[in-house]
């Protein structure tokens, strides 16, 4: 019964809930309706304002610009309050407006004059805006009476700056000379680039230089690439200010420094580094003063690029031009900028700051003294003549000569000047290896005043309590800064002395002896092969990494170019490189151990072992080889023997043709000759190695016969040397290759061939041209003395090369026809000019020695190389490789021959025509004729190098009754009669003969010591002998 009013109550709350709903929808729709109507008047309202202000700005600007009336500065004031309170990006126009008015009333002085571009005239007009409005000396308001005005206006200008600082001015400055700059050609006037220097600057000024805008200026503005380069011809302000010796006090601070490195990173670091150089080299007083200062800041930021420094290209590598792989991020935005900043930091290595930062080292007085006379030199062959005659033009050229630089000691090295000149070379060193890619820049720089180097000699050899060596190994067992900083100053004495006499020419070391006198030469080798020999001997080079093994390597190159060059032309004394407290034997048994530091000593420093002891060495490792491949007999097997067939007529050819195609181990191994005469017979007698040896000698006689066009002569010493046109011959390079193997094993065997090769050429077998210190001009004489004097004179003239005529080609005449050969593409269009001459002397050398004979010489070394490991070779300079295959130049050791000699057909040691024979070599027979007799008998004019017990076959001397053609042998009855001279007829009408291919002297039973002196002197200059036995 109560049902019906419940559902009447609950309609009825529905509905009242209902409609408080509507009317809380409809209060909100009208307040919306309120707001949106509020919002659109205002926006109504704001777009008339500032269409009113818009207009109110144009009939203002329009009026101005009528020139009707002239606006003052309190209605510019007015309107410019009004622009900027609606200024929007459509309001550009206006607003440059506005700031020209603004400069117009202002009556602004030295306005930038703007570019052609649109954007430089808006960059012009906003730069001269902040300029103005950033110091108060160009207002008008402060003239005369508002000087009062003064403080309360600089501050209002300190303001801006310090608004605009936290907006990133710097930044955004930085943006704008960056992109201005970092360009081939910059896009900046001068006013506009004096302008931002002068906004940059003036922050930095009213804050008293502090730290913050310090650091401010350097990361965005000094960083910017050669911005000092541009400046230092616009605007004094660079020099004032103090700015240099500021930044330098500001970096000297390691904290500081390390801070901006960060954030900079290495490319930028590399411009925040060239402008400061720049800076140094435009301010010298400050640079004297902040001397030491200065050196630590440059060393800190190298030494922060060199971290990133890589050798070579991998993934996290990136390529730049002045650094090289580098394993930060490179900015190749500033990559045509850096030739200007290559510029910059070639001023570090320029004479005048080198002269600032060394002036403690040039200041020192090398004294004069009179000149004495040159040591006496022990001289027993034409390899030492020019010692004599360079000594005694060195000391006849002045009437004074200053003292000879050696280590004496005396100065302590914790003193203020030696730890100035130490951080000095580590800043320098640190250069080295951080600018990879103008490392030899850096060199020639350093290289450039001739009396550096020699003074620096002079203040390395004063250090320590006794100067020098002992000085420097002390330092290699420490591991002090201090030990680290000397270390560092002999590695770039190192450094620059070996560019140094890479470059100089003969003339200029030996005669003109430019920077170093020989002597000092001499004394610094001593000390640098004492040196590397101490530091392989005694261990350290075994554990050597980093900064000690760049050191070695260092020391051990200019000790090396020092070598070579004494080699190539003599100026030390004999056993100058020998260490008389190195025991051969010792090292021997070291080697056979497998000891690391005699492998180090015979890899580095061979020349420290005597010759003979190398040569030694080198047979002991042939034998060894030998026996490694089965090639010796031994009682339990035989070697292969391979047998070839030869015909007397065509030995070159038969010779070929048989050994070109047999296996490397079949050539080394033992090879027997059967010779063919002319009508196709068999010739008698069975080859114990001597008609083997006859067989290399004659094809090594032919092949190296200029007439057959394979080799030709240098002029004037007539040394061997392929020959360019050897293309004549159809298989040319594989005759060299087939030469190069019979000589290969000649040398293999031990038979010493008379083969007198050019030395460039020697050189390039034993592939010393490919070292980074080989200079194709220094072996020049080697092949033409004349050509060499041509081109040097060319490197002295004085004038206009260019008027010589000369191109960057080559003419010669190759049989009979006018060929021009181009040194580089195009070469024969370009003239030779003063600033190339020096390239086209080099190219000039590289062509005569190399390029025209590359390929002759790669297929001769490819044949050589498979008989002679190029290993083995590498303990003989070039020389001594020729005295390994031409045997010894020093004199015949008659004593050691008389001792090794064998005698058959009844003579024996007291025979009276060997007695003769004895006493007519050793005192009427002169050097040369007793170099002629043992051509004669052996076919080499040299003796083997290790002495006539390793003659093989060994030297005999045999009796003989009758004529080679009927010769049958030693009979019973031949002995006996030679035994008891006892003669069948006088042999006084015949000749001595021998049989070079057995090393055998045929020597009739003469009654009288002339017949015998007259008929051995006719037979040994008229060459008879090489007759077979």
């Amino acid at each position: 019964m109560f049902s019906v009013p419940q559902s009447s109550k609950t309609e009825f709350l529905d509905k009242a809930r209902q409609a408080r709903e509507e009317r809380k929808g409809q209060k909100e729709k009208e307040r919306a309706a309120i707001h949106i109507q509020a919002l659109v008047r205002r926006f109504l309202c704001r777009c008339r304002l500032q269409k009113q202000i818009r207009k109110e700005v144009d009939d203002y600007f329009q009026v101005s610009e009528t020139g009707s009336s002239k606006r003052n500065a309190l209605s510019i004031f007015k309107i410019a309050r009004k622009l900027l309170f609606i200024y929007r990006q459509e309001d550009k126009m206006r607003f440059e407006k506005l700031c020209r008015a603004i400069l117009a009333s202002m009556e602004v002085e030295n306005e930038p004059k703007p570019d052609i571009l649109q954007d430089n005239k808006l960059v012009t007009l906003y730069l001269t805006m902040l300029v103005t409005f950033t110091d108060t000396s160009t207002w008008r308001i402060v003239r005369g009476k508002g000087e009062a005005l003064r403080p309360a206006l600089m501050r209002i200008c300190e303001n801006i700056m310090g608004h605009l600082n936290q907006k990133g001015f710097y930044s955004v400055l930085q943006i704008l000379l960056t992109n201005g700059l970092a360009r081939s050609k910059p896009s900046l006037s001068k006013g506009t680039l004096t302008a931002i220097f002068t906004l940059s600057l003036r922050p930095v000024i009213a804050a008293h230089f502090s730290d913050n805008l310090l650091r401010s200026f350097l990361i965005h503005i000094m960083s910017v690439p050669a911005v000092v380069s541009h400046l230092s011809v616009l605007t004094p302000e660079v020099k004032t200010h103090d700015l240099l010796r500021k930044f330098i006090l500001f970096l000297s601070r390691e904290e500081q420094c390390s801070d901006i490195c960060v954030c900079l990173e290495g490319s930028h670091t590399l411009c925040l580094l060239g402008n400061l150089i720049h800076l140094g080299y435009l301010n010298e007083k400050v640079l004297e003063e902040e001397a030491s200062h200065f050196v630590k800041d440059l060393t800190d930021m190298l030494s922060y690029c060199q971290r990133y420094v890589s050798q070579k290209k991998s993934n996290l590598t990136h390529w730049h031009p002045v650094l090289g792989w580098f394993s930060q991020t490179v900015d190749y935005g500033l990559n045509e900028s850096m030739p200007l900043v290559t510029k910059q930091l070639q001023y570090l290595w320029g004479v005048s700051v080198i002269r600032t930062l060394f002036s403690d080292v040039l200041s020192k007085k090398l004294e004069s003294q009179e000149p004495t006379p040159p040591p006496p030199q022990p001289s027993t062959s034409q390899n030492n003549l020019p010692v004599k005659n360079l000594f005694k033009r060195a000391f006849q050229k002045s009437a004074s000569v200053r003292n000879i630089l050696k280590p004496v000691g005396g100065k302590r090295v914790d003193s203020a000047e030696v730890q100035k000149v130490c951080s000095i070379c580590v800043l320098y060193q640190t250069a080295l290896s951080t600018l990879t890619q103008i490392r030899l820049q850096i060199l020639t720089g350093l290289t450039h005043l001739d009396d550096l180097l020699p003074k620096l000699w002079a203040f390395i050899c004063e250090l320590g309590p006794q100067g020098g060596l002992k000085l420097f190994m002390e330092c290699l067992n420490n591991d002090t800064e201090e030990s680290k900083q000397l270390l560092s100053m002999l590695m770039l004495f190192c450094d620059c002395s070996r560019h140094l006499i890479t470059i100089l020419d003969d003339i200029e070391v030996y005669e003109e002896q430019t920077s170093f006198k020989i002597e000092e030469l001499i004394t610094i080798s001593s000390f640098l092969n004492t040196f590397v020999y101490k530091m392989i001997w005694d261990g350290i080079l075994e554990n050597a990494k980093g900064e000690k093994l760049e050191l070695f390597h260092s020391v051990h190159g200019w000790l090396m170019v020092l070598y070579e060059r004494d080699c190539r032309r003599r100026f030390t004394p004999d056993d100058h490189w020998l260490r008389k407290d190195l025991k051969p034997s010792l090292l021997f048994q070291e080697l056979e151990k497998g000891k690391k530091r005699a492998q180090l000593l015979l890899q580095y420093i061979p020349h420290v072992i005597p010759h003979k002891n190398r040569v030694l060495l080198f047979r002991n490792i042939v034998t060894k080889e030998k026996e490694s491949l089965g090639l010796v007999e031994t009682s339990s097997a035989s070697p292969h023997v391979t047998h070839i067939t030869i015909r007397r007529s065509r030995m070159l050819e038969d010779g070929y043709d048989q050994l070109r195609r047999l296996p490397v181990n079949s050539i080394k191994g033992v090879i027997r000759v059967k010779f063919v005469n002319d009508l196709g017979v068999d010739e008698a007698g069975i080859d114990q190695d001597g008609v083997f040896k006859e067989f290399l000698e004659e094809i090594i006689k032919k092949v190296f016969n200029p007439a057959l066009n394979l080799f030709k002569t240098t002029s004037g010493n007539e040394r061997l040397y392929p020959s360019p046109t050897s293309y004549i011959h159809e298989n040319h390079l594989q005759l060299f290759e087939f030469v190069g193997k019979m000589l290969g094993k000649a040398v293999y065997e031990g038979i010493v061939v008379d083969v007198p090769f050019a030395s460039f050429f020697l050189s390039q077998v034993l592939g010393h041209h490919h070292s980074t210190f080989y200079s194709s001009i220094d072996e020049l004489p080697s092949l033409d003395s004349e050509f060499y004097k041509n081109l040097t004179s060319i490197k002295r003239y004085d004038g206009d090369v260019g008027d010589l005529g000369l191109t960057l080609s080559y003419d010669e005449d190759v049989m009979g026809q006018l060929v021009c050969h181009e040194l580089i593409p195009g070469g024969k269009t370009m003239p030779v000019t003063n600033e190339n001459k020096i390239s086209y002397i080099h190219l000039m050398a590289h062509f005569r020695m190399h390029t025209q004979i590359k390929e002759q010489t790669a297929a001769f070394i490819r044949g050589f190389r498979s008989i002679i490991n190029p290993e083995w070779l590498h303990m003989f300079s070039t020389p001594e490789v020729q005295r390994l295959v031409s045997g010894d130049n020093a004199e015949i050791d008659l004593d050691d021959l008389k001792k090794h000699t064998v005698y058959y057909g009844g003579f024996h040691s007291s025979h009276r025509v060997i007695i003769w024979l004895w006493d007519i070599l050793s005192s009427d027979f002169n050097a040369e004729e007793r170099a002629m007799f043992l051509k004669f008998v052996t076919s080499c004019s040299r003796p083997p190098l290790l002495g006539f017990a390793y003659l093989k076959p060994p030297f005999s001397i045999r009796c003989v009754e009758v004529s080679d053609d009927q010769d049958t042998g030693d009979t019973l009855g031949s002995v006996l009669r030679g035994f008891f001279t006892i003669r069948k007829k006088e042999p006084g009408g015949r000749l001595p003969t021998s049989s070079t291919c057995f090393n055998l002297l045929k020597l009739p039973n003469y009654s009288k010591k002339s017949i015998l002196r007259d008929k051995l002197r006719y037979a040994i200059s008229m060459n008879t002998g090489f007759e077979l036995s």
